[in-house]
């Protein structure tokens, strides 16, 4: 794709890891045809924005961004404006981007992420085309490209005025292997293993937009991690919307097996080279303890785990579709403890949910005190269109969910100082990433547990598990020296 030669890009990425992991095969993708990184988006000839639909405040991000690029899209006829992501997998958001922001080039969703260089050339070649003619205004016709048929799909170019280039697929049955990545760090990397869900919560918007759980084949996952750790990489996080209910079929051997996810973990354990293996994100009714069990029998499984609560309520768990109690999260943190009693949990929380009351927000702070997380990611209560409880009619006031927020923030915070407090004087194995982005002079790095830590260092000790004596203890960080 000579078009796409000597392009420089640049991608903006919202959401989590499965987004991040997606711009790093996006940038794969594009290195492979001979583009190279731009440092910001001035410099860029395409800049991607990668969208997340999970909360209200990413859309609002994400279409304030876009709004900054017509301004560059503007001085420079030839930039290319991209949009791809879970939000471009909903009608009435792509609708939007159509209507309010017609100078977007290339619309893509989360299911057809290999193809976009392709989609990049056409638009190249559907500009050639139109080279020397005069615009025409009010254009809002949109080129569909058919999914196989070049022939056809040039001819359309050939024959409309916009060049905009859209393709977005309805969810697919199977996984492309084998794409390239541009990790973020060369020590480390994320590992698909499994795509899409199934559980319907009610205020989620991800089966809608990442379609229904595909698991891949657990050779493929094990070809890939060795093939990563031969290239210097050191850490996995397996990565999936819910990394516990894997089941993935082997197609070695005369008789097909499935696979578990424990039954990956432990076969990841035995890979040469390997030294720490995370995983991102579990449903607390898929914790089998089989899985549990990993945590005292595989030495690299880091005794670290992100345990999604949502509420401590039961009655607002029932109505989120958890498919648990409170009572049976419970249970499950102290088996957690009893297998590896050093483990660290974090946790997601949601305020606000419709029909939640003083008595359900209380039943969430009292079991935020019984676990004691390590961390937390809490969100206030937004609705999503197409979702459930988005049609719910006991909605929350806003000055009530804000209320409540501040208090679990505070609750949560002072328990995560307390914590962090108790590390100094320990002496903790950190596996460092490179240079602080705010501290000059200073590297940052996670501990087994994913405890950040800062320490005074330089960038030769990138890629290293170092021993670190603690210091200080923050509410989000640890601080440490190198201990010789």
């Amino acid at each position: 794709m000579t078009e796409l030669r000597g392009k420089k890009y640049h991608i903006i990425t919202f959401g989590c890891q499965m987004n991040e992991h997606d711009s790093e095969t996006i940038a794969g993708l594009l290195q492979e045809e001979g583009c190279s990184q731009a440092r910001n988006r001035m410099d860029a000839d395409i800049v991607i924005i990668n969208t997340c639909s999970v909360r209200e405040n990413a859309d609002k991000r994400f279409f304030g961004t876009l709004g900054q690029l017509k301004k560059q899209k503007a001085a420079n006829p030839a930039f290319a404006a991209c949009v791809c992501g879970c939000m471009m997998q909903q009608e009435h958001i792509v609708t939007q981007v159509r209507r309010q922001y017609p100078w977007v080039d290339v619309i893509f969703g989360t299911h057809n992420i290999h193809e976009f260089p392709q989609m990049l050339d056409q638009l190249y070649q559907a500009r050639s085309a139109f080279a020397g003619e005069e615009d025409g205004e009010g254009n809002e016709d949109l080129i569909r490209m058919s999914d196989h048929d070049y022939t056809r799909a040039k001819h359309e170019i050939r024959s409309a005025r916009d060049t905009r280039v859209e393709r977005i697929y309805e969810d697919r049955k199977e996984i492309v292997e084998g794409l390239p990545a541009k990790r973020l760090f060369p020590h480390k990397s994320f590992v698909n293993i499994m795509y899409g869900c199934n559980n319907f919560c009610t205020y989620c918007i991800v089966p809608y937009t990442r379609g229904r759980e595909k698991s891949r084949r657990p050779e493929d996952i094990l070809r890939e991690v060795k093939d990563l750790t031969a290239d210097g990489v050191r850490e996995v996080t397996l990565l999936g919307q819910n990394v516990n209910s894997y089941k993935g079929v082997s197609l070695a051997g005369e008789e097909e097996k499935v696979w578990d996810f424990a039954d990956l973990i432990y076969a990841l354990d035995e890979i040469p080279g390997l030294e720490r293996i995370r995983f991102m994100t579990s449903h607390p009714k898929d914790l089998s303890e089989k899985l549990i069990g990993a945590f005292r029998d595989c030495g690299k499984l880091c005794r670290y785990i992100h345990l999604p609560v949502q509420s401590g309520s039961s009655r607002i768990l029932a109505k989120m579709n958890r498919r648990y109690t409170r009572e049976q999260y419970l249970d499950l943190v102290k088996a957690l403890w009893q297998a590896a009693p050093e483990i660290t949990i974090s946790t997601d929380i949601i305020v606000g949910f419709p029909g939640e009351t003083e008595e359900d927000f209380e039943d969430t702070l009292s079991l935020v005190r019984e676990v004691e997380y390590d961390s937390a990611f809490t969100f206030l209560y937004s609705k999503r269109k197409g979702t459930p409880a988005a049609e719910y009619e006991d909605q929350v006031p806003e000055e009530v969910k804000h209320q409540r927020f501040n208090r679990l923030v505070d609750a949560l915070n002072e328990i995560s100082l307390r914590k962090n407090a108790a590390y100094i004087g320990t002496t903790q194995m950190v596996l460092v990433d490179g240079a602080s982005k705010k501290d000059p002079g200073t590297v940052s790095g996670r501990t087994d547990g994913f405890k950040l830590v800062d320490l005074e260092g330089d960038e030769s000790l990138a890629g290293k598990i170092v021993p670190v004596e603690i210091t200080e203890g923050r509410t989000f960080s640890l601080r440490g020296r190198l201990k010789k």
